[in-house]
């Protein structure tokens, strides 16, 4: 009877030492879990870049057609004194 309940003993110590990794590895992923508060920085921060890269956006546009705007009247003046600008 006694080999049979040291035998029992090593099995239930193998189960234990198993759930002990289980719930070590279940542990750390609970602590790596995103929760609300880190959703709602996540989603700030996006909300901030977008407002920035389309603020941006529109700066570009603008500059283009100031650009554009410009060249036309390099032209106007080009022709005006003969001068022949490469294209």
């Amino acid at each position: 009877m006694g080999e049979l309940v040291e035998y029992l003993d090593k099995k239930f110590v193998a189960i234990d030492q198993q759930f002990i990794g289980v719930n070590e590895r279940l542990g750390g992923l609970l602590e790596s879990k995103a929760d609300k508060s880190d959703i709602d920085n996540l989603l700030t921060a996006i909300d901030s870049y977008a407002q920035k890269a389309d603020t941006y956006f529109q700066e570009m546009v603008m500059l283009s057609h100031k650009v554009d705007k410009m060249e036309k009247w390099i032209h106007q003046i080009a022709d005006k004194v003969g001068i022949k600008l490469e294209e």
